[in-house]
């Protein structure tokens, strides 16, 4: 294993050579408690970073026309802004698929947005600004994953320190506060958040508290005592005691978690941004988890640290962005312990997220990962851009330049369709959707 101050050394060379680096939206990842659109999505929702000098220089919520057949195909057709910059990072929709819940990772606010009644035009109506006061002082709400009537985010830090000690914290679909899930000293470092229903597991990765990801990278890649204080281990819980029951070491900071799809399959991906690895976390036959080392990402002596991953809805492909190469890497894991790189393609000088379609044929990339961590001058791109893949290669569809456009830093995607919500009955003042015919 490196050590954290030969680490050092190698993002701090890493750093001269390309600039910073970035972490981590994905419809096929995506809560199992949740329906999920099939068939052609008409808008991709971007939660955006402000950037200063760029149009209201406020974080905001862009929509994307993504349907071919719109006369608007490929364009923004609607923003809404929050007001300020508070590090918009990551974000989900209730198990409804009605509300998109929204987060800042600086000072924590929570903005849910109404996307059923016009997808087009997603509407702030609720703002939670007492995320941290409630939850008893956990700072940076970051993964949202929704369950049966409820929200459960993950933390990036806490109030106390500004490190990484954090926990996991539960609201209902109203934004009330249920209970705060501290993670256990000996794993204190969180990230992302999945479960596997019919496992009845849930698995938890590390990242870095406030303190670290707030801070210019070029600083904290310079500091031996910053870089110590980055996550390596996964948490194995109950899901539902949501109880731990399994530590598992993983070290280079573990980020996004995809569990396999196929009921056949008892087994989740991650990939370690500092070690530029591929982890295989899979359920052994006495019921306990195993994590392994199952593929590298990129030449290891030039770290190009891997930031998001997705899994495919056949669980055949998993891609792997890596943010100093601005590269995609889509690896076969039909054998999930022998990955096979099948392709692997430039996608920009910078870039973070990648989000698939359930059909498998279109893919979406940003390029933004944290508004102190993203590279400067002329690598600085800021983009969304959609991809056809036909299991062989990436064909490009549309980009939009998201600079040009005065929206900013673009991080997560979540996607929309208006078919889906005309077929939705929702309860009470705000019901909408088909009335009950009547037989004759």
């Amino acid at each position: 294993m490196m050590s954290a101050a030969r680490l050092g050394v190698a993002l701090a060379l890493v750093l001269n050579l390309a600039g910073v680096w970035a972490v981590r939206a994905d419809e096929t990842c995506m809560s199992a408690y949740m329906p999920k659109i099939t068939g052609q999505e008409d808008y991709v929702y971007v939660w955006t970073v402000g950037m200063d000098g760029v149009g209201d220089g406020s974080d905001k919520l862009v929509t994307i026309d993504t349907n071919p057949k719109s006369p608007h195909y490929g364009k923004v057709v609607s923003s809404a802004s929050v007001g300020g910059r508070h590090e918009a990072h990551h974000g989900g929709f209730t198990d409804d698929r009605r509300y998109l819940w929204m987060g800042g990772l600086d000072d924590s606010p929570i903005f849910v947005f109404d996307v059923a009644t016009d997808p087009a035009n997603p509407k702030l109506v609720k703002t939670i600004d007492h995320f941290t006061k409630d939850s008893g002082g956990v700072v940076g709400p970051h993964t949202f994953f929704a369950l049966p009537g409820r929200m459960l985010i993950s933390g990036l830090s806490n109030d106390k320190d500004k490190g990484g000690r954090t926990a996991l914290v539960e609201y209902n679909n109203n934004g009330e506060f249920i209970q705060t899930l501290w993670l256990p000293d000996e794993a204190k470092y969180g990230y992302d958040v999945r479960v596997q229903p019919r496992l009845n597991r849930m698995l938890t990765s590390s990242f870095t508290g406030w303190n670290n990801y707030m801070t210019e990278f070029a600083k904290v890649a310079s500091n031996p005592e910053a870089m110590k204080q980055f996550g390596g281990t996964m948490i194995v819980w109950d899901a539902h005691a949501r109880k731990p029951i399994q530590v598992l070491d993983v070290p280079g900071a573990p980020l996004e978690i995809r569990w396999a799809l196929q009921p056949r399959h008892n087994y989740a991906f991650t990939s370690t941004a500092l070690t530029a690895k591929i982890w295989l976390i899979e359920q052994q036959p006495d019921g306990t988890f195993k994590a392994t080392v199952v593929a590298d990402v990129g030449d290891p002596k030039q770290p190009p640290l891997p930031v998001d991953i997705s899994l495919s809805a056949d669980d055949r492909y998993l891609f792997v962005d890596s943010f100093m190469d601005g590269t995609t890497r889509i690896f076969d894991v039909s054998d999930p312990h022998k990955p096979a790189l099948v392709h692997e393609q430039k996608i920009g000088s910078q870039l973070n997220m990648v989000s698939q379609t359930w059909d498998g044929e279109r893919v979406y990339f940003t390029s933004s990962l944290l508004a102190n961590w993203d590279k400067t001058g002329k690598d600085n791109e800021q983009f969304l851009k959609a991809y056809h893949w036909d299991g062989k290669a990436l064909t490009p569809l549309f980009t939009v330049d998201f600079a040009k456009e005065g929206l900013g830093r673009p991080h997560h995607m979540h996607f929309g369709q208006t078919q889906f919500y005309k077929n939705q009955i929702y309860g009470g003042a705000g019901a909408r959707g088909p009335a009950l015919a009547r037989a004759e």
